[in-house]
């Protein structure tokens, strides 16, 4: 039986935004269906879909911890793709299941272990060959970093630059939600990525930094100048593999002091561990514990205000001569709220998966293999960008 629509696994702020965009282009999707361990939260989502674009979803359970169930859940449905929205430490799972039911299959974040502060490709990438074998394609890091960084890289290497010697990243939040802290993505994940050592890439090698070690004041067109801090993240790792002649590639990303004095604060007391600790006669995880008395970042959406900027610096050299430029995205929150029903973090990721699922099932994106992003030709992609809510700017720089 010929393999149609697609099915969406998880229901937080970013599928909010990656299924209502997927109804919007139904035409290309045929059917949706959403599924989470906690069905009330897909019902949810559909409600909200329904009344923004008239288009009816279905909605089920899974476990996405268990292969077996996510392959009776596939064979049951059919899809041509599944789309992994879920949290990064099911993403191996996930492919496992689409590559015994021959699905092709999108997630937006690396695989993470639940009890390991690391995240890398390196299992995923292991399961190139099979993927291959069945003619399959698995598209790893569709959000926005990574997925639109390592696009926008790709295009000005394809349009602007013969070579890329350096890149720095940038990812700017200048909302506002008015907690005294929030996090703006699961807080597991926030928070783990951010009180990590810092890494970059230079000259071949892995160079660490102590957390939030490295600053730089960057001017973000539309926002102003912003403290900016050196993280490790994903894309670091697949575009020093694909981007050939690279010499360093960094990443950074805003945070206020506020923020940045109460992670502190958390990590000093022990509040950020992933190591179970006995509480009054039972373990409890301390970061699991935290997000429960967090804001729920999906709850953010109606009382964010400001811009994100997120690009990326390009500098390298076009017919000898050395060129800079910049290229980035500006996202209102409220806007984005007005349109998907989320803030504009979730929508700067839930839009590119969805724009990365619709090239896999279309056809145009056809790579066979765990590949990243930067490995196909960018044009599509960006054209998308522009007409499904993500317009991008490129300026040259000064040397």
């Amino acid at each position: 039986m010929e393999k149609k629509g697609i099915l969406i696994i998880g229901a937080g702020g970013v599928s909010t935004v990656a299924t209502t965009k997927c109804a919007m282009n139904i035409d290309t999707f045929e059917h949706i269906t959403l599924a989470s361990r906690t069905v009330s939260k897909c019902e949810e989502i559909a409600k909200s879909v329904k009344e923004k674009t008239g288009v009816t979803i279905d909605t089920t359970s899974i476990d996405a911890d268990s292969v077996p169930t996510l392959i009776e859940l596939i064979e049951k449905l059919n899809p041509k793709v599944v789309l992994n929205v879920a949290l990064p430490y099911q993403d191996l799972t996930i492919m496992d299941a689409c590559s015994a039911t021959n699905t092709h299959y999108i997630d937006t974040a690396n695989y993470e272990h639940p009890d390991e502060a690391k995240f890398e490709y390196k299992e995923q990438w292991a399961r190139d060959e099979d993927f291959k074998s069945k003619n399959l394609t698995a598209l790893l890091g569709s959000g926005f970093d990574p997925g639109v960084t390592g696009v926008f890289v790709k295009y000005i290497e394809q349009n602007f630059l013969d070579t890329i010697e350096f890149i720095d990243i940038m990812d700017c939040n200048a909302g506002d939600h008015g907690y005294p802290f929030a996090t703006n993505f699961n807080p597991e994940i926030n928070l783990r990525e951010v009180s990590a050592n810092g890494r970059y890439w230079e000259d071949g090698k892995w160079i660490e930094t102590k957390p939030l070690e490295i600053r730089v004041d960057w001017d973000y067109p539309e926002v102003g100048v912003k403290p900016s801090y050196l993280l490790y993240h994903e894309e670091l790792e697949s575009l020093s593999k694909n981007i050939k002649g690279l010499k360093r590639i960094r990443f950074f990303m805003t945070f206020g002091d506020s923020y940045i004095q109460h992670m502190n604060c958390l990590q000093n007391v022990g509040m950020l561990g992933i190591e179970s600790v006995e509480h009054k006669g039972m373990m409890i995880t301390p970061i699991e514990f935290l997000k429960t008395l967090l804001p729920d970042p999906a709850s953010l959406g109606p009382r964010t205000h400001g811009l994100t900027n997120i690009g990326c610096i390009c500098e390298g050299l076009k017919d000898g001569v050395r060129k800079k430029y910049y290229i980035y995205n500006i996202c209102d929150h409220q806007e984005c709220y007005k349109e998907t029903g989320a803030q504009a973090v979730s929508y700067t990721t839930g839009v590119p998966a969805m724009i990365g699922t619709k090239l896999v099932y279309n056809g145009t994106w056809d790579l066979k293999g765990a590949v990243n992003v930067e490995e196909f030709d960018a044009t599509a992609y960006m054209e998308e960008l522009m007409t499904q809510g993500l317009p991008w700017k490129v300026i040259e720089l000064d040397i």
